[in-house]
This record gives C-alpha cells, sequence and structure tokens, in this order.
C-alpha cells in the first residue's frame, strides 16, 4: 500500500488521514491534522516548513517515504505531540527547540508580539519586560527579537525548563537581552520594574489534567496545574506585579478557559479581554493603575482562598 504513496502531497494527504482516523488531539502548535501532516513530513525530508507548494509534486525514494512513515506511526501509537517527535516548534515566526523540558510553545500571546503589544502598551515602547513562567523561552525570545532594543528578563521555577530556554536563547543570539531567572514567580526579583509583564502561567485546574488526552501527559505537569479552579498563578501574579511595575505599566496574563471563573471572581476588575484573530482566547490585559485601583479585591479573594485551604487541610 505504502508504495502508492508517491509524492510529498501524497504523504501529507495519507498521514491527514490516518490522524483523524486515529483520533489524535491537536493543541501543540498546530490545531489540525494536515497541518502536523505536513510538519512530520517536511521534517522527515530535511526541507524547510515554508516549502514552495510546487514542491508537492516531488517524488519520494523508498527510503525517505519509510522515515515519513515512521514518524506517522509514532505519533498514533505514542500520541506523543509532533514537536516533541521533531524537536521543534514554531512561535511567533520564529523556530524554537522543543522537549519535554517545558511545555510546546502555543500561546496567542505570539500574535501581541507580531504587533509590538500595541495597542496595549499605548505606543509607548516598552523599555523592560518581564515574562513570568517562561519555559521553553519563547515569549521572551520573541519579544526580544520582534522588540528592538528591549531588555527581558525570563523567569521560571523550573531548572530543567531554564536549561531548555538557554539553549533557545543561543539558539537566536539575544543572550545580551534576554536574561534568565529562577524564580517563583516574583520571589527573586527584588525590586526589579517593568514597563510590561506578560505571563503564560499554569491555569488548568489541577482535577482536569489527568483528564486531559494522552499528548498533553507527555509535558510537565508544573507548567498545567494551577489550582482548584485554575487561578493560582493568575491571582497571585495580579497581586504582585504593581510592585514590578512602573507608572504605565502594562500586564498581560492568559489564563485560557479560566476566564470566566477569573471574571466571576472579581466581577469590578475592568479586564480588557483580548480579540485575536481567531477571537477571544482568554488573555487579557491590565494597566497598573488598574491593579492599584482593585488591589483591596484582589487581596480579599486570595485570602479567602488562603482561608478555605487552610480549613480543608485541618
Amino acid at each position: 500500500m505504502s508504495s502508492e504513496l508517491e509524492t510529498i502531497i501524497d504523504l501529507i494527504r495519507y498521514g491527514a488521514s490516518r490522524f483523524a482516523a486515529a483520533g489524535l488531539t491537536f493543541g501543540h502548535g498546530y490545531d489540525n491534522a494536515l497541518d502536523e501532516a505536513t510538519q512530520l513530513t517536511l521534517h522527515a525530508l530535511h526541507l524547510p516548513h515554508d516549502l514552495p507548494p510546487a514542491y508537492g509534486a516531488a517524488r519520494l525514494t523508498r527510503e525517505e517515504r519509510a522515515e515519513v512513515l515512521g514518524l506517522f506511526r509514532r505519533r498514533i501509537e505514542e500520541r506523543r505531540p509532533a514537536a516533541y517527535l521533531v524537536g521543534e516548534a514554531w512561535f511567533a515566526g520564529l523556530s524554537f527547540k522543543s522537549d519535554e523540558r517545558a511545555l510546546v510553545p502555543r500561546s496567542p500571546i505570539a500574535e501581541l508580539i507580531e504587533a509590538g503589544f500595541e495597542p496595549w502598551l499605548g505606543g509607548h515602547a516598552p523599555e523592560r519586560v518581564l515574562d513570568l513562567c517562561t519555559g521553553s523561552g519563547c515569549i521572551a525570545i520573541a519579544t526580544a527579537v520582534h522588540l528592538s532594543g528591549v531588555t527581558v528578563d525570563a523567569v521560571d521555577v523550573s531548572p530543567s525548563a531554564l536549561e531548555l530556554a538557554a539553549e533557545n536563547v543561543a539558539r537566536h543570539r539575544v543572550g545580551a537581552r534576554v536574561r534568565l531567572l529562577r524564580s517563583d514567580l516574583f520571589a527573586a526579583l527584588g525590586g526589579e520594574r517593568y514597563d510590561l509583564i506578560v505571563s503564560n502561567p499554569p491555569y488548568v485546574p489541577a482535577h482536569e489534567v489527568d483528564e486531559l488526552p494522552k499528548e498533553y501527559g507527555y509535558e510537565p505537569s508544573l507548567g498545567l496545574k494551577a489550582g482548584t479552579d485554575g487561578l493560582d498563578f493568575a491571582l497571585a501574579i495580579m497581586d504582585e506585579a504593581p510592585r514590578h511595575l512602573h507608572e504605565h505599566g502594562v500586564l498581560i496574563v492568559e489564563v485560557g478557559d479560566s476566564e470566566p471563573a477569573l471574571a466571576e471572581l472579581l466581577p469590578r476588575v475592568p479586564f480588557a479581554w483580548i480579540e485575536f484573530k481567531v477571537g477571544q482566547m482568554g488573555v487579557f490585559a491590565l494597566t497598573r493603575a488598574e491593579l492599584d485601583a482593585h488591589a483591596l479585591e484582589i487581596e480579599a479573594v486570595l485570602a479567602r482562598r488562603t482561608a478555605l485551604r487552610s480549613r480543608a487541610a485541618r
């Protein structure tokens, strides 16, 4: 049967069909079977990801076909994310090394980076940016690449994630402008202040992590779990961010599907839920002034949550 697959486009079409039939889950950089089949095919053939369509009719050797089909089999049998199979993910138009040390880069914040975080910065070019929960370093590095002259502190609590981030910093040669720091959120930052704080923290409710499709099981749970409602990290960031933002600073945080829970917890906070090309995706922006104005409400929510946990632990 495989001998009937003669061209690159034959393999891509076949892979997409097999992936759909196998019921694979997509969401680690690509959201559909056709794009993943394309990624795996081009990787196996050592071809660029933006190969001109005319090459789709190119015929494969027997060895090349076997290499592509082998990757397809692994994707189906192991349910491992394609980015981990090929060791690469694309984010904000840039290639990043990707492996099990950190989540696969996939945040909609990439679109904001390419737009220079406008209109949320109000035309004020940032000089200093903080990327909390940096993981592979993709947000910090892409920000440094797309915003010339900006310096970025990239923070994560995981030594393994920071090792991967360091490899990506070297890959993009931005070591002079991206500083990697091990810290539990703001804990090791002292009095550092920034024009922009951006974060894609863990935001999956703990009880839902074990129910996620197998693909997510290859990612570090540290990068996914965020308490009973997915908001532990987002609330902690909102509480402390004003102390690390300049007067006109902005906070941008991704909370994904935990958006409704956050809006319900803090109904008076004027979250600006950002619209992307594909719609709203659970990313909010708040200015330092807005965070200051609602600091007591945020503190009260955190205090209630702490009290509830204390009672539950007795």
